[in-house]
Order: C-alpha cells, then sequence, then structure tokens
C-alpha cells in the first residue's frame, strides 16, 4: 500500500502539464502570514513550498557549518518519534519532506495528498517546531557531512570554487563553504545545533508557496497551524558584500592531469534596468551550452574543452558573472586567451541583430517548460516573492526581454563585460600560468 501510494504521488506530479499562464492569489492568514497560492483543484495534491531567508549565512561566528548540519537533521525525528519512526510516519502518509539549505535559504519542499494533508502537517510541525536533534543522529549525520567535507579536499571543482570565494567575498560569509570545514564541523555540539534552529527557522524571513488542491481559506489556516509556533524572529541578516576579486590569475597548486579555472567579476542585480539586457548577454556568451560564443571559440573551434559555461548570479548580498571551464594542463594558458578575448570582443563589438533574436526566442520559449508540475511551480513563487517580483511577472517575464533592443544591450554589454577585471582561479598544474600576485 505504501509503495501503490509513492508511485501514485509520483505519476500525478509526472503527468501535470507545463504552463506558465497561471493564476496567483496572493493571501494573508488568519496570523499575519503572507502566502501566494495557486488554486489546481482537478488532482487531489499539494505542493507547499517554505523558504527562510539567511541560510547558512547565518551561520554563528566560530560555527560554519552548524546550520547545513542543523537542516540534515530536521527530519531525524521530532516529538515523540524517533528518526525511524519519524521517516514510516511519514511513508504511511504518502508525503514527501525536503529539507536543504544553501548561502542564502534554508528550503523546505512538502509534497502531500489531499486526504492525508492534516496528518501530514501535523508531522512537518513536529519537524519544525519540536526537532529532538538526538545525539546518535547527530553524530550518524556528522559522519556523513564529514565524508562530504573530505572529499571536497580532492575534488578541484570545489577547491576553485573555494579559493576563488575567498578571494571575492573574504570574511563575509559567501567567502567560505557553506558546510563548514572539517574542524568546524567537528567540534559542533548539540547546543551549537539548537542555536542554529533558532539563527535560522522564524516567522519574520519566512516565504510560502502552494499549488494543487487547497483553497484560499484552507492555506491560511494550514500555514497558521504550521508555523504558527515559531519564534517571531531569527538572527540578523548579513550586510551586503561588494565583490573583492582584482583582475589577475590565482594558481592552486594541485596534481592532476587536467586543471579547472572558474573565472568572473562582478555583475548585475535583479530588478535594475540592466539586469534583463545581462541576462540575455549572459545567455548569448555563455550560458547557453553549445550554442553560445564561448561553447563555439573554446569547444567547436580549437578542441580545448568538453564545456564552458557562464552564469549571472543575482544572490541576496552580492552580484556576479561567473565561468567555469576545464582543460588539459598543456592548454589552459590558450584558454584563457580565449575567454578574454571574447570578454574584450563583447564589451567592444555587442552582439549582432541575428544573436539578439535567437537568444530572445530561446529564453521566451524555454520559460514555460519550467512551470512542469506543483512542486517546480511551488520553488518559482518562492523565488519570485524572495526577488522582489510581483505576482503578475510570469505573465510579464517574456515581454520584458521582447522589449530589450540591440542599442540597450550593446550599452550593457560595455558596461558589463570588463577583461581588466577578470579574475580566474586555476586549480591544476597548469603550464605557462602563473599566479599574478
Amino acid at each position: 500500500m505504501k509503495r501503490f501510494a509513492a508511485a501514485f504521488l509520483f505519476l500525478i506530479v509526472a503527468a501535470l502539464p507545463a504552463r506558465s499562464e497561471i493564476d496567483i492569489t496572493e493571501i494573508t492568514s488568519p496570523g499575519g502570514l503572507t502566502a501566494w497560492l495557486v488554486q489546481e483543484p482537478s488532482i487531489p495534491f499539494v505542493a507547499l513550498e517554505l523558504r527562510f531567508r539567511g541560510g547558512a549565512s547565518l551561520d554563528a561566528p566560530g560555527k560554519r557549518g552548524a546550520i547545513n548540519l542543523m537542516t540534515a537533521l530536521i527530519e531525524e525525528g521530532a516529538g515523540d518519534l524517533d528518526a525511524r519512526g519519524f521517516a514510516e510516519a511519514r511513508e504511511a502518509l504518502a508525503a514527501s519532506f525536503r529539507f536543504s539549505v544553501g548561502d542564502d535559504s534554508l528550503s523546505v519542499s512538502a509534497r502531500m495528498l489531499s486526504e492525508n494533508r492534516e496528518a501530514a502537517v501535523d508531522l512537518l510541525r513536529e519537524a519544525l517546531v519540536n526537532p529532538r536533534f538526538d545525539d546518535d543522529a547527530i553524530e550518524r549525520v556528522r559522519r556523513q557531512v564529514i565524508a562530504n567535507l573530505r572529499n571536497r579536499e580532492n575534488d578541484p571543482d570545489a577547491l576553485a570554487s573555494a579559493a576563488f570565494d575567498r578571494l571575492a567575498y573574504g570574511d563575509h560569509p559567501y567567502g567560505s563553504y557553506y558546510g563548514g570545514t572539517l574542524e568546524s564541523v567537528t567540534a559542533l555540539t548539540r547546543p551549537d545545533i539548537l542555536d542554529a534552529f533558532s539563527r535560522a527557522i522564524a516567522r519574520d524571513r519566512v516565504y510560502i508557496a502552494a499549488v494543487g488542491d487547497i483553497s484560499a481559506e484552507e492555506l491560511g489556516t494550514l500555514i497558521d497551524d504550521l508555523l504558527g509556533d515559531l519564534p517571531d524572529e531569527g538572527a540578523p541578516l548579513p550586510e551586503p558584500v561588494a565583490f573583492g576579486a582584482t583582475g589577475g590569475v590565482t594558481v592552486v597548486p594541485f596534481d592532476t592531469p587536467q586543471s579547472v579555472a572558474r573565472f568572473g567579476h562582478s555583475g548585475v542585480k535583479v530588478g535594475t534596468p540592466e539586469f534583463f539586457p545581462a541576462f540575455i548577454l549572459n545567455d548569448i556568451m555563455g550560458g547557453r551550452g553549445f550554442n553560445s560564443r564561448l561553447m563555439a571559440e573554446v569547444r567547436e573551434k580549437r578542441g580545448l574543452t568538453y564545456g564552458i559555461r557562464t552564469y549571472l548570479i543575482d544572490s541576496d548580498y552580492s552580484e556576479s558573472l561567473i565561468g567555469t571551464v576545464s582543460t588539459v594542463n598543456a592548454r589552459m594558458a590558450e584558454t584563457i586567451e580565449v575567454v578574454r578575448a571574447e570578454w574584450e570582443r563583447m564589451a567592444r563589438d555587442g552582439v549582432s541583430e541575428e544573436e539578439l533574436e535567437s537568444a530572445k526566442l530561446y529564453l521566451t520559449g524555454a520559460y514555460p517548460l519550467r512551470f512542469d508540475g506543483n512542486g517546480p511551480i511551488a520553488r518559482i513563487l518562492v523565488g519570485m516573492q524572495m526577488q522582489g517580483y510581483p505576482t503578475s511577472y510570469v505573465k510579464t517575464r517574456n515581454a520584458q526581454i521582447e522589449a530589450v533592443t540591440l542599442d540597450e544591450i550593446n550599452r550593457v554589454a560595455a558596461e558589463l563585460f570588463r577583461p581588466e577585471d577578470l579574475r580566474f582561479v586555476i586549480v591544476g598544474s597548469p603550464e605557462g600560468v602563473e599566479s599574478s600576485e
């Protein structure tokens, strides 16, 4: 019976059509909590997405990794149920709970059948209000986290990311891995976990979205029952931080036949007039895989790599334009030269009308495909709230992309792409490449 219920839950998620023309209702619960709702009563299933702003950036000083470890422990027992009892209760309800954390937020993703909704919410409430944090669970999950940290010590991509972030953000939480270090995680105690919980999970920083078989009135009652007993306030949120890495090259020696590079500089903030032009520019430069400029120049023409990508990142407290690439040690110097040349070409010449129209066609056509089920829609709605978008954004987003002109995008290209500011961090043994410090 449990397997059938779980299979049914998967099938109803997979069967939902992709759609971006959705009707979003903003509701306020009797207890004063705000949520966005897309009501879809045709399938007896609800996806609930909670996101607490701050995430791992709220770690207490000297306790890096505490919120990450705490998040992994939330469903390892709650109230009268130990870890096994909690898992069995969740499975009996055919419910799904997922807890995850990153630099900017702690996320709770819940999926539940309508017929079991009340019981599923009660169980989830226990996890959010009365987590046990048993000693045996702490040690078991700590071992898993430490195993991941040890793996990162031998992962060139992880090493490149860590070194790049240190240069870019220094002592800010963005400057270190949110999972902590071997030393910091090993030293964490149960009181540290309890403190991490109180820092990260509170009513003053929660964003809520629900999609599925639930009314506005029912959702208001649900979120008050679920979140009403949470603390009113958590720890103070971090301050913004400027991207601090300057132009140049940093080599992190590592014995491997292939070097890994992370490169970039500061970016553009969501909500500014420059954002949509920058968004399109990133797609053209390196955001669209095989159809990007960098893939054409670095892979197709020269065979320097299997893949190269760029990302326009708008974090809560900083913005950046970042790229990643790997190649054999003997060709990393050439790869750096090609990337710099493409950065210079974009700043100098901008893009063509054909490139702009192609990118618009792709970005507007791909957008509806993101709305491929209750869960993904709920995640999108929460993300929109956190970025300050109105409920109408899903209907106006493509129009804002279409409105970008060639003159506008090329003006932003000259401002955004600054080859002299590119910082390359390379992990490996690249031939002919030395640190510029």
